[in-house]
């Protein structure tokens, strides 16, 4: 229920549906009378009555039919609302959940969760309209129909009721383990998909392709394996609950004979007794149907409900507008643990000021990437505090701070559709504001050169372009809107030569007037830095310009001789 949005809007239309769903199920005892009427007739061989019970059950029938296709249409619709909205809003959760947190789900589980899982889920809530229901009411309302007619032999018949109950029952926890089982094994699959697909230059370099294909083999064996088990839990039963009904029918014939021989039912209540029961066999199979691809959405419902119960970014309504950052950062004794008792940031201090530009270097892992995720509000300190402009990160929206800062990363994603949408990020922006942007970037000239300029399609990832020409797309996009601050994490270090230089001037403009924080392995870029910020395990251990810091002995100076740095 956590998971299903509320019914309340679509109740009108469920109520159409309801009161179709009671005409169409209201019609199966008077079939199942009418019946009782023709099989004697039939004996008889009294045409005039066997006419006029035929005519009188097609025009049931046309009714019937008539309230069964408006039960459909009113509740499809809602139904498959229902499921639109549940998806929607597990889409919206992806997105507000921790950036740490989703950092550890798998971009192949996730989309299997929100395709395969969801799509189960959704058929169960259309299913449960749809057709549980009116098959449960169907069997309420023959079933009362047989008391009317005989109790004690209605009683005698749901002697085999709890057998086939628990008989299904006990299929069904089976069918749930292996479900998730299943599951569990097509995401492991998609997850591989996805790591294959992404890394195929990796794979061809290392001319590794026997070695993926091994591991793609290995995972669609043991997801064919646990999908057979599924499949043949599933046939075992049909057979099973079919023999367990097939005895029961054969069983009532020999009591309403005995009955029947006893005066105590007549040959006309019994055909139309016999007839419900033969009524009710259609949405026993339903519901058995139906009850395991529940219990195999159970198994999905479960893995939505993870995904649900993630926590999410703070609630942040109550939290103070700020329209425009200046770009004064300060943090006050910062200290971060992604694990308990895992340290990644130490009492961390620190001032930047107004339009400084300021370099974060040291080793993988000292901190660096931490301290930009920290300003972009990704994750909250575990202690100490952080201002902007003299206000308490806390105390400001995410969206407010990250409109104010414009992130380039080493490897940025860039969407499929046209150059001017994959800029403007679905942020309102004239066509003139998008080429201003893009010439501070140094990505006009390129994009007036391509077939249809600024309406040019870029295709997934951004494959159709060199690697220069999609990091100054991305520094566009960055600096779209003038941001306050600007974060280049490894802007340029997976470029050549020329690439770079491309890309640095487009940043050189970029920085004019912001307030800059590189993070480099490569110091090169930093040199021209207002202020170097060396990390080492957590700690802010020295800053200074390049020439002070070059000139001590410490690991800045030892990082600099590495990369054959020197002082000119």
């Amino acid at each position: 229920m956590r998971l299903i949005p509320p019914i309340t809007p679509y109740i009108d239309r469920f109520l159409k549906g309801f009161i179709c769903m009671i005409i169409y199920v209201a019609c199966w005892p008077i079939l199942a009378f009418l019946a009782g009427k023709l099989i004697p007739a039939i004996g008889t061989g009294d045409l005039s009555s066997v006419s006029d019970i035929i005519i009188k059950s097609l025009v049931i029938f046309l009714i019937q039919k008539i309230a069964q296709f408006g039960q459909d249409v009113y509740i499809a619709k809602p139904s498959l609302e229902i499921s639109e909205a549940m998806r929607q809003n597990l889409f919206s959760k992806i997105h507000k959940i921790k950036m740490n947190l989703i950092d550890n789900i798998s971009a192949g589980d996730i989309t299997y969760r929100l395709t395969e899982d969801a799509d189960r889920v959704s058929e169960v809530i259309y299913k449960s309209f749809q057709d549980t229901l009116p098959c449960i009411l169907q069997l309420l309302a023959v079933i009362i129909y047989m008391f009317y007619l005989d109790w004690s032999l209605t009683l005698s018949t749901f002697i085999l009721a709890p057998i086939i109950v628990l008989s299904v029952n006990s299929f069904g926890k089976r069918v749930l383990i292996a479900s998730e089982k299943s599951q569990e094994s097509t995401s492991d699959l998609a997850g591989l998909i996805g790591e294959s697909i992404n890394g195929i230059s990796t794979i061809r370099a290392f001319a590794a392709e026997n070695w993926i294909k091994g591991r793609f083999n290995n995972s669609l064996r043991n997801n064919k394996k646990a999908k057979y088990k599924t499949l043949k839990l599933l046939a075992f039963q049909h057979p099973v609950v079919g023999f367990i009904e097939a005895f029961g029918i054969l069983a009532i014939l020999g009591l309403g004979a005995l009955r029947i021989n006893l005066d105590l039912l007549t040959s006309e209540e019994f055909s139309s007794f016999f007839a419900a029961i033969l009524m009710l066999i259609d949405p026993i199979s339903h519901i058995s149907t139906n009850f395991n691809e529940y219990k195999q959405a159970e198994a999905s419902l479960m893995r939505l409900k993870k995904i649900n119960l993630e926590p999410i970014e703070q609630n942040e309504k109550n939290l103070k507008n700020l329209s425009k950052i200046d770009g004064k950062i300060v943090f006050k004794k910062v200290s971060f643990e992604y694990k308990k008792d895992n340290k990644v940031l130490k009492d961390i201090s620190l001032e930047i000021t107004k339009g400084q530009v300021i370099a974060f270097v040291g080793s993988s892992g000292a901190g660096k990437s931490t301290m930009m995720a920290l300003i972009l509000k990704f994750i909250t300190p575990s202690s100490g505090y952080i201002y902007i402009d003299d206000k308490e990160i806390k105390s400001i929206r995410s969206k407010d701070i990250r409109t104010n800062i414009a992130l380039v990363q080493q490897q940025p994603f860039l969407f499929s559709g046209r150059i001017i949408d994959i800029i403007k990020m679905g942020r309102e922006f004239s066509k003139e504001e998008v080429i201003k942007s893009a010439k501070i970037a140094n990505a006009h000239k390129f994009i007036q050169k391509l077939p249809s300029k600024y309406e040019t399609k870029i295709t997934e990832r951004g494959t159709n372009l060199s690697g220069g020409q999609i990091q100054r797309i991305a520094i566009a996009r960055a600096i779209l809107g003038n941001p306050s601050i600007l974060l280049l994490d490894e802007a340029t270090s997976a470029l050549d030569a020329e690439s770079e230089a491309e890309v640095q001037k487009g940043l050189n403009q970029a920085m004019n007037n912001r307030t800059v924080i590189i993070i480099a392995h490569r110091l090169s870029t930093t040199q021209g830095a207002d202020k170097i910020i060396v990390f080492d395990k957590g700690k802010i251990i020295d800053s200074g310009k390049h020439i002070d810091l070059y000139n001590k002995e410490g690991i800045y100076k030892e990082l600099c001789e590495k990369q054959l740095i020197k002082i000119s």
